[in-house]
């Protein structure tokens, strides 16, 4: 990692070269394959990849995408890691490396430091991407900028689904907005369906392995980052067609676990929570024209559009509107 102005000194704060070596040992992985030089230089140095490179960035923001009274550090760093990894899942990308941004208010101590690293590092191992490097710098708010960078000999767009094609979906969808809103309303948490929520929120997973069966099989795919409405409006505009989900078969695969009884826990429709939550659960969403193994089925691609339509069981169709997270809307 770079370094850069010197942050103050303080009981409970080291100095940034003491801060930055504190990172390296956390996040460091000597040997890593591919890695030539990792945290320490001025920059990281890869090996020659032969194979297209796939980039991603995602920032987490304090008081935007987290609070530390809902989060522990840890969470925080492993949260901040997987937003960007599912970017990879997405496209169908074997994770290789990644770069940490760090700006910290005053309010980071050593402690909290260490244990946002550790979120990090684990995370990072469990989608094998080591952090090679980055920066560290003092700010009025806390946010962790993580960079990802990934190889696909053929990365899988959002613009490739064709009228005739299913519509798959990976991962549970909904628990993770339930998580939150239980937590926004102060909600009791020894239920273990609301605590099961409340984890998906704080430690969701990318799906990267089932990311990597995507490409030469699925026509096009996103991940679900801001609601399954809105991300497969993205995909419908992406590539000028209608996608239509089946509620019967939605519900179908929401029904019988923890996110339903949840769902009627917390007073949403199971349904709702399943189309319009706010996406964290970083599910899959992906078109084909044959079964994908790790999907199900849910609904089917049409001509026409842009647009997301909802099939009822007694044949009512609507459109739907793509509402989701939006940061400025």
């Amino acid at each position: 990692m770079r370094r850069r102005r010197a942050a103050r000194e303080g009981a409970s704060r080291g100095t940034e070269a003491a801060r930055v070596a504190l990172l390296a040992r956390r996040l460091g992985v000597p040997g890593a394959s591919g890695i030539d030089v990792g945290i320490g230089d001025d920059g990281a140095v890869l090996a020659p990849v032969d194979a297209s490179l796939v980039w991603t960035i995602d920032a987490q923001v304090d008081g935007t995408h987290f609070r530390l009274d809902w989060l522990g550090w840890e969470d925080v760093g492993w949260r901040s890691f997987m937003a960007a990894a599912s970017d990879l899942a997405a496209m169908g990308a074997t994770p290789i490396a990644a770069l940490s941004a760090l700006a910290l208010s005053d309010a980071v101590d050593d402690a909290a430091l260490d244990a946002l690293a550790r979120g990090q590092a684990e995370a990072a191992r469990a989608v094998s991407a080591p952090v090679v490097g980055g920066n560290l710098a003092r700010g009025r708010e806390t946010s962790i900028t993580t960079t990802l960078l990934g190889r696909a000999e053929r990365p899988v767009l959002r613009g490739g689904a064709r009228a005739g094609d299913g519509v798959y979906l990976a991962g549970v969808v909904g628990m993770a907005a339930l998580g939150l809103a239980a937590l926004q309303r102060g909600a009791r948490l020894d239920d273990p369906s609301v605590a099961a929520c409340v984890g998906a929120w704080r430690r969701p997973r990318a799906l990267v392995d089932l990311g990597l069966a995507l490409p030469g099989r699925a026509s096009a795919a996103t991940d679900v980052s801001d609601g399954l409405a809105r991300d497969a409006g993205h995909l419908a505009e992406a590539s000028a067609v209608t996608l239509v989900f089946d509620a019967d078969l939605l519900s179908r695969r929401s029904s019988g676990g923890a996110l339903e009884r949840a769902s009627a826990l917390l007073g949403r429709d199971l349904l709702d929570a399943v189309l319009y939550g706010g996406g964290e659960d970083y599910a899959l969403l992906a078109t084909s024209p044959s079964p994908l193994a790790g999907f199900d089925r849910v609904g089917a691609v049409e001509a026409g559009g842009p647009g997301v339509a909802l099939l009822r069981g007694d044949g009512a169709r609507a459109l739907l509107d793509p509402r989701g997270f939006d940061h400025f809307g």
